[in-house]
């Protein structure tokens, strides 16, 4: 698998795009005004206390206060607090925690008005982002992610990543933290950290406690008016995107920002100085979206339907509750399969393009998908084995239950930051509201020349378009007629119509009947 990452930046924004073999997988935006992005730390007021909840409401600065369950306080809640008391007024001076004497945990079905007061100074960490009504949810069990290492305070724990099968490999990378881990801190192994060498997991564990003591040091000079603050910030998008998911397959990085591409050099000098050849800067005229075919993904895969191959087609619907996916074949046919084959097939091609759509728009909370029925045990097992394969590179918390009797399947994603919505709609050229954007139109021409000429056989085969879809078609050398011959070997007549609505379309045969 090849993946780029292609990073578009302009005076107020960031746009990141991650390419897997050609094809759009993730979209993220950074803004500079967002300011409680997840894993940011911040030294916030605890407001008001609710017993009947057994939550609290937090103050970290945002125009809806934060929330604050019991159980995500964290058992060592008494060391924390002591900790942030204990540097405030200037009597613990170490921040390493070498020397700390750590609390007894929290009772785990306590009461949060025993542990928390309104006004209380508090150090708290976004693990999801604000999204519509509801402000940011926090967390006080605090971790500083690295790129192989996550440093947990107050903790004595080490854990590796279930995602590293081997027990062998598991007991190394166990034994090689309990080494070099200070005292007082807890490490969650990542999956990236398989096989890596001592040296280079005890780098990136001195560059996470190297930021948590220079936290500490911020809050220290706090005064009780200055709160709420952040005081630790996660790592830009673009170092986190390649923190978390830079590996061996990335074959490029391209950004049209020359601050940026010398941070990214710099952050891979790093964490992979053999791979820092692939970062370049894009100075070209041509848009860097355009340039590398993400504009018009983007005008296709955000749209209430997403087309896929071989006709068929996804409709997207979303509510408060939850968000329903629709699975349709179209009018394909293919009279070589039966009926359950085809369904079948249809299926699987929708669990890659679903799979895909829940990771590129952040789609979270319940998910409900509408496959096509399937009557045998054996072809719903078939579905939901591959499903779960393509979801297992969706890095999200996720649960798949198997297909019902009714061809439905359940999927819970967890939601940490607000859906990303592109309005794909535009004015219809032809007349009044709104249509699909017209560049997809090219796409839907090439789904239905695939299906006619798998299906049909059709020896000669005409489109029918307005003219200036024609021109666009035509164009150029390699024209995109001409590609369709070199790929089917088979010429494919474009026939401009004046009387043809701008983005109607249809194939006819030799006897100029319209072929469906």
């Amino acid at each position: 698998m090849k993946t780029e990452l292609i990073i578009r930046s302009n005076s107020s924004d960031i746009d990141f795009a991650l390419l897997k073999d050609g094809k759009l997988t993730a979209l993220n935006n950074e803004t500079n005004d967002n300011k409680f992005s997840v894993g940011d730390i911040f030294l916030a007021k605890i407001g008001k206390v609710l017993s009947g909840l057994n939550a609290s409401f937090v103050d970290v600065g945002y125009e809806k206060d934060g929330f604050l369950h019991y159980h995500d306080l964290g058992a060592q809640l008494k060391s924390l607090t002591k900790f942030i008391k204990g540097v405030s007024t200037g009597k613990i001076k170490d921040y390493t925690l070498k020397n700390f004497q750590l609390e007894k945990d929290i009772d785990k079905n306590g009461s949060i008005v025993d542990v928390l007061k309104s006004g209380q100074n508090f150090l708290v960490q976004i693990v999801k982002e604000p999204i519509s009504t509801k402000g940011p949810r926090m967390s006080s069990e605090i971790s500083i992610a690295g790129r192989y290492l996550v440093l947990v305070p107050f903790s004595d724990r080490v854990s590796v990543s279930q995602k590293i099968l081997d027990p062998l490999e598991k007991e190394r990378l166990k034994r090689l933290i309990k080494s070099i881990k200070p005292k007082g801190f807890g490490v969650i192994v990542r999956t990236v950290a398989e096989n890596k060498k001592v040296a280079e997991l005890d780098k990136d564990l001195q560059n996470s406690l190297e930021r948590w003591v220079v936290m500490c040091k911020k809050f220290k000079t706090l005064k009780t008016q200055d709160t709420p603050t952040k005081v630790l910030s996660e790592l830009n998008r673009a170092s986190s995107i390649l923190r978390d998911l830079f590996n061996d397959s990335f074959s490029s990085i391209v950004t049209n920002d020359e601050i940026l591409f010398l941070e990214i050099k710099e952050y891979l000098q790093e964490i992979a100085p053999d791979k820092e050849s692939i970062v370049s800067l894009y100075k070209s005229q041509l848009p860097i979206f355009e340039k590398f075919g993400i504009e018009r993904q983007i005008k296709s895969s955000f749209g209430r339907t997403v087309s896929m191959s071989k006709g068929a087609y996804l409709v997207i619907e979303h509510t408060e509750a939850l968000h329903v996916i629709d699975v349709n074949s179209g009018n394909r046919s293919n009279k070589a399969m039966s009926q359950a084959e085809t369904a079948l097939e249809v299926n699987l091609i929708a669990a890659s393009e679903i799979a895909r759509q829940l990771q590129l728009r952040d789609m979270g909370g319940i998910i409900v998908v509408d496959f096509i029925d399937m009557h045998t045990a054996e072809d719903r097992q078939k579905l939901y084995d591959h499903l779960k394969a393509e979801m297992d590179f969706d890095r999200t918390k996720h649960k798949i239950l198997p297909p019902s009797k009714f061809g439905l399947v359940q999927i819970t994603r967890q939601r940490v930051r607000p859906e990303l919505v592109i309005k794909t709609q535009e004015s219809n050229p032809s007349g009044s509201g709104e249509v699909e954007a017209p560049i997809v139109i090219i796409d839907k021409i090439q789904v239905e020349l695939e299906k006619l000429l798998s299906v049909n056989g059709q020896k000669k085969i005409s489109l029918n378009v307005h003219p200036f879809i024609a021109a666009y078609l035509t164009k150029g050398f390699p024209s995109i007629q001409h590609r369709w011959f070199t790929k089917h070997k088979k010429w494919i007549k474009i026939l401009p119509r004046d009387a043809y609505q701008y983005l109607t379309f249809n194939f006819t045969n030799k006897e100029g009947e319209i072929l469906e």
